[in-house]
């Protein structure tokens, strides 16, 4: 697990994505955007259940298909700890039935492989929005 951390009030978000120069793209993108936000990454579902259980970031962003843990069994663990954690879920998988999944679980947002940057940062520009809401 590697992290950039920035002591600010502003949220951390979690990156979990099995590959691993995606992992680290999609953390370059995010930080050079949104420069006060501590970023932790993890290799799968396990790991990042793990991390979560360590820093509780109010932000993950995830992929699906992952080794030892997919990331629809992760997030019903992260929202089971933590029920108002954000989750932007990323995939290559266009699969109708995996709405329905999301849905149950609580998902806040839903991007397509390949992300779109543009996406990824009004997805994680909401929910921010949404968690300074929730502080007031």
């Amino acid at each position: 697990m590697k992290s950039m951390q920035n002591p600010t009030n502003a949220p951390s978000i979690m990156i979990v994505e099995d590959d691993k120069v995606a992992c680290e793209l999609l953390a370059t993108v995010i930080r050079r955007r949104f420069p006060r936000i501590t970023t932790y990454l993890a290799e799968n579902g396990r790991a990042g259940v793990e991390v979560f259980k360590q820093h509780s970031p109010e932000i993950v962003i995830t992929d699906i298909n992952m080794p030892e843990m997919d990331g629809i069994e992760m997030a019903g663990r992260i929202k089971s700890l933590k029920n108002d954690t954000k989750l932007i879920v990323i995939t290559a998988y266009s699969n109708p039935g995996y709405v329905d999944k999301f849905a149950q679980i609580g998902v806040d947002d839903y991007l397509s492989k390949p992300v779109e940057f543009v996406k990824l940062f009004q997805a994680v520009e909401k929910c921010i929005d949404e968690i300074m809401l929730e502080r007031k």
